[in-house]
């Protein structure tokens, strides 16, 4: 567990990346992904990174805004 709280800047970074791309796609019509590394596996392995960055971040996300599903459990 110590090792996946080592990695949530990594995690943190993947998503504001991800972010920055999406909003670029939105306001200029431009996938800077895309640009870079081209259409083929390189940009599939980094979108499937920042999808993984997101999935590891939810239990994080769901811990600090204290969504224990109506549980309580002890801090």
């Amino acid at each position: 567990m110590d090792l996946l709280k080592r990695l949530d800047p990594l995690w943190i970074g993947l998503l504001i990346v991800g972010g920055l791309n999406w909003a670029i796609v939105a306001l200029f019509d431009t996938n800077v992904v895309a640009e870079i590394f081209g259409t083929g596996t390189v940009a599939d392995v980094i979108y499937v990174l920042v999808g993984l960055a997101a999935l590891m971040l939810v239990p994080r996300l769901l811990k600090d805004t204290h969504v224990t599903g109506g549980r309580t459990h002890p801090a």
